[in-house]
């Protein structure tokens, strides 16, 4: 089994694709007009409108309450980061200023339009980069 994908689901799909757009650098690839993903290489982040739900269970997911799931990117420079999130002014909410965590990761925490929480990180011990080597 591999985990290729997660989606976010919401009531303003241009809105969030958007956001990432601004927030991550990459672009958009509109499947439907309620319905963009994001590729990257180990996973895409899908953002579905609300109204798809209903091909598969109406109000199995409601946008806008998620306060347990992490979105993470890995970046090259979290500092680096940080200061260009603070300049362009789209974040709604900085959770956590860089830190660096106990086990080894630099991070960002920070919310998307919908509340989601969005880890910006990147490993800075030799034990965290060898995590991500595998």
């Amino acid at each position: 089994m591999q985990l290729l994908s997660v989606r976010v689901i919401t009531d303003d799909v241009a809105r969030l694709a958007e956001f990432y757009e601004q927030v991550t650098g990459l672009r958009a690839r509109w499947l439907a007009e309620q319905f963009a993903e994001f590729a990257g290489s180990s996973c895409t982040l899908a953002i579905g409108g609300a109204e798809t739900m209903a091909l598969f269970s109406p109000g199995a997911a409601v946008p806008e309450s998620n306060r347990s799931a992490i979105l993470e990117f890995l970046v090259e420079d979290v500092d680096r980061a940080y200061e260009r999130l603070t300049a362009l002014a789209v974040v709604p909410e900085i959770v956590q200023k860089p830190t660096t965590m106990p086990w080894g990761n630099r991070s960002l925490l920070f919310r998307d339009p919908d509340g989601n929480l969005v880890n910006f990180f990147a490993p800075l011990t030799e034990e965290a980069r060898a995590r991500l080597a595998h």
